[in-house]
């Protein structure tokens, strides 16, 4: 009888931990692929330079999307070209609406839908960093020679 559920105690110690193994395992499959999905997904929302930056009248415009974040996060433009910032919104109403960049001094709260333009003036081989009004959703501008 003893040896019965030695036994017993024996197969069921045996089956949990090869279920504990077995969940390990797939729980490091679902995380590992969901981590390079994200790899391989371009998820910093980096657009090469020319697809967002263009030239007009001698006026750098970068554009950038404002809802539920900003995209691109990262803008690559041309540095010593006078440049505007050009926030695009459509039906924004979150804090991605209140744009901030803190080096050059400016605050400016977008409307929920249209375009707005901020001269940021000449800048310089730098980069250039801002952020929602709430700090959570980032976006950089790197100027380049």
């Amino acid at each position: 009888m003893k040896a019965s559920l030695l036994l017993r105690d024996d197969l069921k110690f045996h089956y949990g931990m090869k279920f504990t193994l077995i969940s390990i395992l797939v729980a490091v499959a679902l995380i590992g692929g969901a981590f390079a999905l994200s790899k391989n997904g371009n998820s910093s929302g980096e657009i090469p330079n020319g697809n967002n930056v263009s030239i007009v009248d001698g006026k750098q415009i970068i554009e950038i999307k404002a809802k539920g974040g900003y995209q691109p996060r990262k803008s690559i433009a041309k540095a010593g070209i006078p440049t505007i910032i050009r926030f695009d919104t459509n039906g924004t109403f979150d804090c991605s609406s209140s744009v901030r960049i803190p080096s050059m001094n400016i605050s400016k709260i977008l409307p929920q839908s249209g375009s707005t333009d901020i001269d940021i003036g000449t800048p310089q081989l730098a980069t250039l960093q801002g952020s929602c009004g709430m700090g959570m959703y980032p976006f950089e501008v790197e100027f380049q020679s």
